[in-house]
């Protein structure tokens, strides 16, 4: 209803996205509920272009994001409205990009809106309960519950029974709109790490990467390389930055070696050296290639993701982790919190490995070969 709002106004552009097409256009959803509304009127219907034309000129599109690179179909578009039917089916950066796609034209006095209807639950669950919830109303983005009570149209004897069947975190979302219930068993919470401005002076920092990345494909989640830099003080860490991508080799070799230069040379640089031959030889091109000059060294894990992690677990349950305010915090936070059960884990061995070359727990052997010598339900945002 608020993507039609202004159906009549020349040059108005609206967009409605789920997930996949296929949740466009199941029975009832979307493009069906448009269809039994707009059916029969003057507005022309585009099965090529999934878009509703008005008299006016003004323009209804449904869209989709099943992949993080969807989102750039959308780049040279301009819309006036966005909808996000089930937004926490989102990641939180393609949201944020089609932030980006909201314009109009001086003087025009249709709003700028960019709108989000979700149950709890899924794995934006966290970003949008973050943007919302806890941040919504200093940053005037406006957030309306809606609980099994307020729809007076549904069987709601009938419809509890069947939540009866659910577990109790399920359940606690669909029937309360429990926004706060978290299914138990995760290693790491978030409220356990405290944003602050900047790490304390004067301390030890070690930049580890995690290499495992592949360039992303349609229909695709790869992992990432992810680089994380953390501090310690008296055995207090704070995580200062989180660098990662998906990209072809020399993508990476780059933003490994750029952010080289940003660290500076005191911060000591380890790359987690895969098993046999080919990870010897990685460390060693990186120490020969890309980070000539800089300390460099290779790192052997031993034991399983979740032991690796169980130090800075400790440190984290204890209030002795903090985390540097950045664009990077929420996915950040996204990803630790699902661990070990979530679809990524690559910052969380970052952190780990960092956290271990800190505390000088020698879990891993190190390899040196000849390079740098060793050295230290419903959202609105409108504008």
């Amino acid at each position: 209803m608020a993507a039609l709002q202004h159906a009549d106004v020349p040059g108005y552009a609206a967009l409605l996205l789920r997930r996949t097409f296929a949740d466009l256009s199941l029975p009832g959803a979307l493009m069906d509920r448009a269809h039994q509304w707009l059916g029969g009127t003057a507005a022309r219907w585009s099965g090529e272009r999934k878009t509703w034309t008005f008299p006016s000129g003004a323009t209804l599109t449904f869209g989709y994001l099943e992949t993080e690179i969807d989102k750039y179909r959308y780049q040279g578009s301009e819309f006036h409205y966005v909808g996000f039917d089930e937004v926490t089916q989102f990641t939180e950066s393609q949201y944020r990009y089609l932030l980006s796609r909201g314009r109009r034209l001086a003087g025009s006095k249709i709003p700028m809106r960019q709108r989000g209807s979700s149950n709890p639950g899924g794995l934006g669950h966290e970003w949008v309960r973050q943007r919302f919830l806890i941040e919504g109303a200093q940053q005037g983005r406006p957030f309306i519950p809606a609980r099994l009570d307020d729809n007076p149209h549904l069987d709601r004897d009938e419809y509890r029974e069947s939540l009866r069947q659910l577990d109790p975190v399920t359940r606690a979302q669909l029937e309360n709109g429990d926004w706060t219930v978290r299914a138990a068993g995760n290693l790491f919470r978030r409220e356990w790490f405290k944003t602050v401005d900047a790490a304390p002076a004067g301390t030890h920092r070690v930049r580890y990467w995690d290499l495992a990345a592949t360039e992303p494909a349609p229909g695709t989640d790869p992992d990432w390389t992810v680089g994380a830099l953390v501090a310690e003080s008296r055995g207090r860490y704070t995580v200062c930055d989180v660098r990662r991508m998906r990209g072809k080799p020399g993508a990476v070799e780059a933003l490994v070696r750029q952010t080289a230069e940003i660290d500076g040379p005191d911060v000591e640089v380890w790359i987690e050296q895969e098993p046999g031959s080919a990870g010897v030889n990685t460390v060693d091109h990186y120490q020969r290639a890309v980070l000539r000059g800089f300390s460099c060294r290779g790192n052997r894990p031993t034991g399983d993701k979740r032991t690796r992690a169980n130090p800075v677990n400790a440190a984290a349950e204890a209030g002795n982790v903090d985390i540097v305010r950045g664009p990077w915090n929420s996915a950040f936070l996204d990803e630790i919190e699902g661990f070990p059960a979530g679809a990524h884990d690559d910052q969380v061995d970052g952190l780990s490995g960092a956290v271990e070359k800190l505390a000088g727990l020698g879990s891993g052997s190190a390899t040196t070969t000849r390079g740098a010598p060793p050295g230290r339900s419903r959202y609105s945002e409108e504008g």
